[in-house]
Order: structure tokens, then sequence, then C-alpha cells
């Protein structure tokens, strides 16, 4: 037997789905529910409905939900291979994005730790420091000291997270490539490094 859809949960997915967008365009401090109910066809007397606390609950939500998609994907990344391929495909990942909105759309995790409300820097920041210790981990799995993993870990989150907003910057993805580049060169824990 098919379980039915509940109808409100879709519209509150769609407002979600629609406050991520805008936050990776526009960032925190300019979104806001007139852009998000453009985006997501609700009505406007849905936003006190799905979103009691107002606008900051909807920011803070959206972030939540792009930051554990975010963490799935690049746990999911990690599971599947070392830490060179693991970088290449977030890279791609990103690159993909930034191509599909013509170089608009950053990281919505980014955009809420630059943004003015501190609930939203606290999720940023509790992303942040999942996915340095799970690419800590990893280098770890692949040979890397502790110690060493983490400075890895922090350097690698930075310099992705700093070459994404050069990429949008730019209109170009050259600086993903490049800086991928040499963090593989340097993030290789073989023996022989």
């Amino acid at each position: 037997m098919a379980r039915k859809q509940n109808p409100d949960a879709g519209t509150r997915a769609a407002m979600i789905t629609g406050a991520i967008a805008s936050i990776r365009e526009n960032g925190v401090a300019a979104t806001s529910f007139a852009d998000v109910l453009a985006r997501s066809g609700a009505s406007r007397g849905s936003i006190y409905h799905h979103f009691p606390g107002g606008r900051a609950q909807l920011v803070e939500d959206a972030t939540r939900s792009a930051a554990r998609w975010l963490d799935r994907e690049i746990d999911r990344i990690l599971e599947t291979r070392d830490v060179a391929g693991a970088l290449r495909a977030i890279v791609d990942l990103w690159r993909t994005t930034l191509e599909q909105t013509d170089y608009r759309s950053g990281c919505p995790i980014v955009a809420a730790a630059l943004g003015p409300d501190a609930g939203t820097r606290d999720i940023a920041a509790a992303s942040f420091t999942a996915w340095r210790a799970v690419i800590a981990s990893t280098l770890i799995d692949d040979g890397a000291t502790p110690e060493r993993a983490g400075s890895l870990a922090t350097l690698v989150v930075a310099a992705l997270e700093g070459a994404l907003v050069l990429a949008q910057a730019e209109r170009t993805s050259r600086p993903l490539d490049v800086v991928v580049d040499e963090l593989v060169a340097l993030c290789d824990c073989s023996p022989s490094a």
C-alpha cells in the first residue's frame, strides 16, 4: 500500500529548497520570504504555518538541511575513494553546481558562516568541524599522523571553500582545479611522501 504524502511536508520542503538556493546565490542577509515564496511556489499564508519562528527559523532550517546533505555527500565520497579521489570528486560536485548556475551558486555553509544570524553561523561551524573530522580520519587511514591529519583537514576545507569563492568571482572553475591539484600533492600520505 502506498503511503500518502503530506502536502504540508511538500510545501515546507519546497520552501527550504528555495531558501537554500537563495542563500547560495544571495547570502543569508539577502534571503527573504518573498524570494523563497517565488522560488518555491508556496502561498504567503504558508510562511508562519511552516516557520512560526519567522525568517530566522526558515534560514536556520535551510542551513541545517543543506549541512546534512553536504555532510552525507562528503561522507559518501570519502567512504568510496582515497583522499586524492575524494578531493577531486568534491571539486567535481561543486564544479557541476557552479556551471549549472552560471557561477551564481556557492556553498550555503560558507554563506551561513558569513551571515548575520548566530544560529546559522553555529550550524556552519558544526558542519565545518564534521567535514574536518571525516577528512582527518581518511588521512589517518591513508597514513598521516593524527596531528598532521588534523592540520591538513583544516587546510583542505579552507582551501576548497576559498577556491569555490574565487571560482564564483572569476566565473571559472580554474581555481578549483589549481587548488585540488596542490591539495592532492600535499595530502599524499604514502610512506615515500
